[in-house]
């Protein structure tokens, strides 16, 4: 069975192989008219560092559309709805990847992205962006932003595990918790606002008791998970980290039960989104991508390359999530406009009061 301790460094080798393999040219096969009357054949795909399209679905769409995909990865969600927003008038790509719910309002507020309604899968709709008419998002997974805990530390040591968000400002947790920071991961900044949504106007209070329990901040997911993690595989000495609902099924040990354990009263939903870049030089590669991105073989590969739920409900799920990869039933939940008015504000707030 795949472990987080194994995925990593399999992740790195793919996502260094995604970034070398800059597939260019402009032989025979479909291509998009520009203004300068260049014809391209090559479709390229911006996203995020944790992208992973198995190389056989890669060379599928290539073989299926006669388009060459060329993979552009760095940073997170949020890196990357920066730099599509700063580059809007120059756009990096065709099609971007990984924006998510929770940075999406701020994408099509600056007119990042072309209208495109693809055909989606039965109940994906309900995952789409409100107030985006031009459907120019279409959902193509989701995950939930949740506290896990290693169930195994708690029972060699002895103590309770935390249930839930309220337990973590407590004596019995302190300087066991690590999380990535909202300013700079989503997740991390998923995790603000599932407090902004528990707490209301008094989330401030409960970040600084967070904060005074001896809460670790990191830059990014990575490096709470697998390095501060103490099922993460750097030996890291903190029980209580932030990652995902999904997380328990990567840690499944020989015996067949799972070490760790997300705390289903915690979490926030993520939906991450593919949309046609607003001046792309090949829209048409760019539509059939995000057609691509929704087909069952890639749906069916989502839990296994990235760890999220595809947005297909008819895709069935490895056996391991059946059991360990529980998704909350009622997920804290912030209105995408409140977000889009806020996030400054919020993230500045946070920022003050978590680097006293």
């Amino acid at each position: 069975m795949r472990s987080l301790r194994v995925f990593a460094p399999v992740l790195a080798i793919v996502l260094a192989a995604s970034a070398c393999s800059a597939i260019g040219g402009d032989d025979d096969g479909p291509g998009e008219g520009t203004a300068s009357g260049h014809v391209s054949k090559r479709v390229v795909l911006v996203t995020h560092e944790s992208f992973v399209l198995p190389e056989e679905l890669q060379k599928k769409f290539e073989k299926d559309t006669g388009y060459q995909l060329e993979t552009r990865a760095s940073g997170d969600a949020g890196a990357l709805t920066n730099k599509l927003v700063l580059t809007k008038d120059n756009p990096l790509g065709d099609v971007a990847f990984g924006v998510d719910n929770t940075f999406a309002s701020r994408a099509l507020d600056e007119g990042v992205f072309a209208p495109y309604a693809a055909k989606l899968p039965a109940g994906a709709d309900q995952l789409l962006v409100a107030g985006d008419d031009d459907q120019a998002l279409t959902p193509v997974d989701k995950a939930s932003v949740c506290v896990n805990v290693d169930d195994t530390w708690f029972a060699e040591h002895d103590v309770a595990p935390p249930t839930g968000l309220d337990d973590l400002v407590k004596p019995a947790y302190r300087d066991l918790f690590v999380a990535p920071g909202a300013a700079t991961s989503s997740p991390g900044m998923a995790f603000l606002l599932a407090t902004i949504a528990k707490y209301g106007d008094d989330w401030p209070d409960y970040w600084t008791k967070l904060m005074d329990n001896g809460t670790k901040l990191d830059a990014g997911w990575s490096d709470a998970y697998e390095v501060d993690f103490t099922q993460g595989g750097g030996k890291g000495d903190r029980p209580i980290v932030l990652s995902y609902d999904s997380s328990p099924a990567f840690t499944v040990g020989d015996d067949g039960t799972s070490t760790t354990s997300a705390l289903l009263d915690t979490c926030f939903r993520q939906v991450e989104y593919a949309g046609v870049l607003k001046g792309a030089d090949n829209p048409d590669g760019a539509r059939a991508l995000v057609d691509f991105l929704l087909s069952p073989e890639v749906q069916a590969a989502l839990p296994d390359s990235m760890y999220v739920f595809p947005v297909d409900p008819s895709v069935q799920l490895p056996a391991d999530w059946a059991s360990y990869a529980k998704q909350p039933t009622d997920p804290w939940q912030v209105d995408p406009a409140d977000i889009a008015a806020h996030r400054d504000d919020w993230l500045r707030e946070w920022s003050d009061l978590t680097s006293r």
